[in-house]
């Protein structure tokens, strides 16, 4: 039986093995670049579309995984707009990622800093980005001149507020994406909460 089609979904999910050369090609980059040994639904949703499919890889490789911002606080950004817009793909994906990193600001492997954005272990000036970039997200108009302020009194440098304001526009790429798939989060994933 194929699983090429998920029926939980709006559209096919692309597997692996049906995919064709040059979406197994940018399904190889997403594994080797995101460091996990599966494809994630995300981009098994894309996979009948190879240019869409390469063109939103490469945004969310430029936005999420380069750059000067620390890559735990773009996990802990992704997930609190993801759950403040509603996206439980999103949140549940991000929020284990951003989870599984927690030790690099806790030193513990059981603190989980998704279950308390507030806690001490996150940096005020994490805190202060991830407020600002989630009003970014979800109210765009709102962000005021004090707001990028805050941040470069926080040590951000205008290069890093840039990047950090790219991650709101990702957030609200990746969200829409998973929404409007209906895909569901991996197992794979599930497996690391």
């Amino acid at each position: 039986m194929s699983t090429s089609t998920n029926t939980a979904t709006r559209f096919k999910m692309v597997e692996y093995s049906d995919a064709s050369p040059e979406v197994k090609s940018i399904y190889d980059e997403t594994m080797a670049d995101l460091g996990v040994p599966f494809v994630l639904n995300w981009f098994k949703c894309q996979g009948s579309n190879p240019v869409l499919l390469r063109g939103n890889w490469a945004k969310l490789k430029t936005t999420m995984l380069l750059g000067n911002v620390p890559f735990v606080l773009k996990q802990l950004i992704i997930y609190n707009i993801s759950k403040a817009k509603g996206c439980m793909y999103c949140a549940q994906a991000h929020g284990a990622i951003a989870d599984s990193l927690s030790k690099t600001l806790t030193g513990d492997d059981n603190v989980r800093l998704t279950q308390n954005m507030d806690s001490n272990f996150i940096p005020s000036s994490y805190k202060t980005a991830i407020s600002v970039v989630t009003r970014a997200a979800l109210n765009p108009k709102e962000v005021a001149d004090e707001d990028f302020e805050s941040l470069r009194e926080d040590g951000y440098s205008d290069s890093e507020i840039i990047e950090l304001m790219a991650l709101a526009d990702l957030t609200n790429m990746v969200n829409t994406i998973a929404d409007i798939s209906g895909i569901r989060i991996d197992n794979e994933l599930m497996e690391t909460r």
